[in-house]
């Protein structure tokens, strides 16, 4: 079988579990897979880089930042590919650029516009596995950049997808797609089956498994996703095409890395315009209040006049087959919510949303979770 793994920060955070990575890796090999790998930087090695630029200018550069950053992956494949041929598998390893990792000019948060895989395909069918950089590319000019957040998982799944692969396996430090982040929900559940639709929905409610731009090419390309552990027997979470019978919602997610802005009287050209230049993303519209998300916002966000900045708010969603078009769900997920002030919401597609007080953030993901989700028992 041809695969496509990708390994996250936690999983190669150090020699160790670098070297637990190459294990499994040659593992594979060995029962004669066709391997490319896609790593994350070590660690917290992204967030260490981003911090020192932030030390070194209050307003860094993005053409600079992803020079920068992009640094974390390049050591993490160098460091697995010396250590998968000291373990007498051949490896070689790739850069985002090597690998035919096209995007637009975009800074720190690019969108692949092109996979060109020959490169990566020749070694491949050399009997080497591939060892790639994840989050970056090459632009069509040329600039080295970087994909966002979530970017090395969107790395893995456009090689999969050119690469033609079996699958895509996702590994991290969870096993799967669960209803709910278990450290908040004591009722959480894994997930075995999940609709590449549903997994969308959840990464832009903010679940930190899955990531956007990942689920939207894997949706669009048709590829077949594997969300698993890195270690353990675990049977992890498929995420496949078509949609999924639903009694109830299948999955809850917080978030609380939202900024809530005004837009007054601000020129809505400008505005969508300020947020594409910061890295910021829209998530929805409620009147003249934009909720949106800054976790590719390094820089922050320079507001057009007019446009007023709220502050942090924290938004509760729910997901499921159809979940938007059932108000029966609605409803009951609303009168769960008891004496906790519900401040907005809406529903579309596979998602109903509602905002809550911050503070209280996680006892709204409990009730709501625990009066929509069917328990599993």
């Amino acid at each position: 079988m041809r695969i496509v793994q990708k390994y996250g920060g936690s999983s190669v955070a150090d020699l160790e579990r670098l070297g637990q990575v190459a294990e499994r890796i040659a593992g594979f090999a060995r029962e004669g897979h066709e391997l490319a790998v896609v790593v994350s930087a070590m660690g917290n090695t992204t967030n260490e880089l981003l911090a020192l630029a932030r030390e070194t200018t209050s307003a860094p550069d993005r053409r600079e930042l992803d020079m920068l950053i992009s640094v974390g992956e390049r050591i993490s494949m160098a460091l697995l590919a010396m250590k998968l041929k000291e373990m007498g598998v051949d490896a070689r390893s790739l850069t985002g650029s090597q690998s035919g990792i096209i995007t637009d000019e975009a800074h720190a948060d690019a969108r692949v516009v092109e996979v060109r895989p020959a490169r990566v395909d020749d070694l491949l069918s050399q009997g080497k596995v591939v060892i790639v950089a994840g989050f970056q590319g090459v632009s069509r000019t040329r600039e080295v950049t970087t994909l966002g957040r979530g970017g090395s998982d969107t790395t893995a799944v456009v090689l999969a997808a050119a690469l033609k692969a079996d699958y895509c396996e996702i590994c991290s430090d969870v096993d799967g797609v669960w209803s709910a982040d278990p450290r908040v929900v004591p009722t959480a559940a894994r997930i075995d089956e999940l609709s590449l639709a549903e997994g969308l929905a959840l990464a832009r409610g903010g679940a930190k498994v899955l990531f956007e731009d990942a689920l939207r090419y894997a949706r669009d390309q048709g590829v077949t996703l594997r969300a698993t552990a890195t270690t353990g027997p675990g049977a992890g979470t498929r995420l496949v095409a078509g949609s999924q019978a639903r009694s109830g919602a299948v999955a809850v997610t917080a978030d609380t890395q939202l900024l809530a802005i005004d837009v007054g009287e601000a020129d809505e050209h400008a505005m969508v315009e300020a947020l594409a230049d910061s890295g910021a993303r829209l998530r929805r519209r409620v009147g003249s209040v934009l909720h949106v998300d800054l976790r590719n916002a390094h820089s922050g966000v320079a507001l057009p006049r007019g446009a007023t900045a709220l502050g942090p708010i924290g938004v509760v969603t729910a997901v499921g087959t159809a979940l938007g078009e059932s108000p029966t769900l609605q409803l009951q997920a609303s009168q769960a919510l008891g004496d906790i002030a519900l401040l907005a919401r809406g529903a579309s597609g596979d998602a109903a949303w509602w905002q809550v007080p911050i503070d209280r953030i996680d006892e709204a993901t409990c009730a709501i979770h625990d009066a929509i989700v069917p328990t599993t028992e």
